[in-house]
């Protein structure tokens, strides 16, 4: 199989196109964070999935609790004294800063529909709760109460951290604030800088339909777009982003598989207005 190379073409054009949306998001943001110079817009980094269900009906549910250097760390906490915190009928007293997303709709490896938050933690804390599973533990839990506060949801205690998944969905930029508060438990909700473009229809099915899958590929429904020339691909071993310029549609998923980068074919059918990639498996 050889790469089509229709789509990246131009790519010194698609470079300058490149470089002058960076410098319009970076505007953007830096205009965002004078006028609001309490909050600085992140996109934090992944850290543990967390698969849960939803009380009642047993929807499956994930739960993204990421990391990032700008919220802040919550009061220092030894082990000890966590053990005697989680013994009182009233833990509250100790608040982790963390942001709460909003739901978004995701497939799960069974390409089913399910519901999936982003909760983010500072960094080191979240560094300290992967060496300490107590930490780990309690992070979970009042994730999970403050998803259940915010949103008027149930959901089970009964959870499960994915070994080989550190987020299920797209990885949106959120608006921190940087100056903490007496106390706090939820910052600003997020405020994606591509907010005003949409998120695509898209199908994701394997070849061959059973058996080992050889190929994942990828249908993307562009209407509107009229030449591959507005759009930017990038592929990684377990993600595929793509941005419609200018603002019209943008598409970040983690997928379930192990894929090669460099035998990806990408092809766009302008009469369709559908964007195919084909994704060799390396490994599920």
């Amino acid at each position: 199989m050889t790469t089509d190379s229709t789509l990246l073409n131009s790519e010194m054009e698609f470079q300058q196109q490149e470089d002058i949306y960076q410098q319009l998001l970076a505007q953007t943001i830096g205009n965002m964070q004078t006028a609001t110079p309490d909050s600085r817009v992140i996109r934090p980094q992944p850290g543990i999935c967390v698969k849960t269900t939803s009380e009642p009906g047993k929807q499956k549910v994930f739960v993204n609790i990421c990391q990032s250097n700008v919220v802040p760390p919550p009061p220092e906490l030894s082990k000890e004294k966590l053990l005697d915190l989680l013994q009182l009928e009233d833990p509250s007293g100790y608040r982790v800063p963390m942001s709460l997303g909003e739901p978004h709709t995701e497939l799960d490896n069974n390409s089913q529909g399910c519901t999936a938050y982003d909760v983010v933690i500072n960094q080191e804390f979240f560094q300290k709760c992967q060496k300490e599973p107590l930490f780990q533990q309690f992070v979970i839990m009042v994730s999970l109460e403050g998803l259940e506060n915010k949103y008027n949801i149930e959901l089970s205690r009964e959870w499960k951290v994915l070994k080989n998944r550190k987020f299920l969905g797209s990885v949106s930029e959120q608006n921190i604030r940087t100056k903490s508060k007496p106390v706090i438990q939820e910052l600003q909700p997020p405020e994606s800088s591509t907010s005003e473009a949409k998120r695509p229809e898209f199908t994701l099915f394997v070849e061959p339909p059973s058996g080992v899958p050889e190929y994942l590929i990828a249908e993307i429904k562009l209407p509107g777009v009229v030449s591959s020339r507005s759009l930017v691909l990038d592929i990684g071993e377990d993600r595929l982003v793509l941005t419609a310029r200018p603002l019209l549609y943008y598409l970040d998923i983690f997928h379930p598989f192990l894929v090669d980068q460099e035998t990806s074919v990408a092809q766009y059918n302008s009469s369709t207005q559908i964007l195919t990639v084909t994704l060799p498996v390396v490994s599920s």
